[in-house]
């Protein structure tokens, strides 16, 4: 069980670390929307590469930062119905949703996205826009990534659901185990 513990400390560590990179470059996409309002508005100044740039941001953001927001548990629930349940009955919900729901889907948009990416990349698609960015197979590539990176989390929270699941019940959280 070592083994599988730092497998998933790891992989939350990785998550971690991508999501405190992302929130630095969450300040950076307000102040770029900042500046392109402001260059718009002020003085009637567009750039296409800027608004790609912020859309860019914004994908990544959003793309890579699902596995981070699913590591610290801030993704939407029914908790209506979840903060009911005993911390072993939390345990066995969010183990079998992981396994039944989440790790499918990530196989599912895993194995949807490579013929797209595959495309984009056997063009070294650009932007359709003049004076766009290019590169824009780089950002569908994040599909499979955000995936891959939102499956490894399931896993890590699949061993942690698992453990939290085993672990014995005290005599004081008995009552609560009959709620389940």
């Amino acid at each position: 069980m070592a083994f599988t513990t730092r497998l998933a400390a790891r992989i939350g560590a990785l998550n971690e670390g991508i999501g405190r990179v992302l929130s630095w470059l969450t300040l950076l996409l307000v102040l770029l929307v900042f500046g392109l309002v402001a260059a718009r508005y002020a003085f009637a100044i567009g750039s296409v590469a800027a608004q790609e740039a912020a859309l860019w941001l914004h994908s990544l953001v959003f793309l890579l930062g699902a596995a981070f927001t699913l590591k610290r548990d801030a993704h939407v629930r029914v908790d209506l119905v979840y903060q009911r349940f005993s911390p072993r009955g939390k345990a066995l919900a969010d183990l079998v949703g992981t396994v039944l729901l989440l790790l499918p889907f990530c196989v599912f948009l895993c194995w949807v996205s490579l013929d797209y990416v595959g495309m984009a990349w056997s063009l070294r698609e650009g932007s359709r826009e003049p004076g766009g960015l290019p590169g824009v197979y780089l950002l569908k590539t994040l599909m499979p990534v955000a995936a891959v990176l939102l499956g490894l989390q399931g896993v890590a929270q699949t061993i942690d659901a698992w453990r939290r699941w085993r672990e014995p019940v005290s005599s004081s959280t008995a009552h609560d185990e009959a709620r389940l």
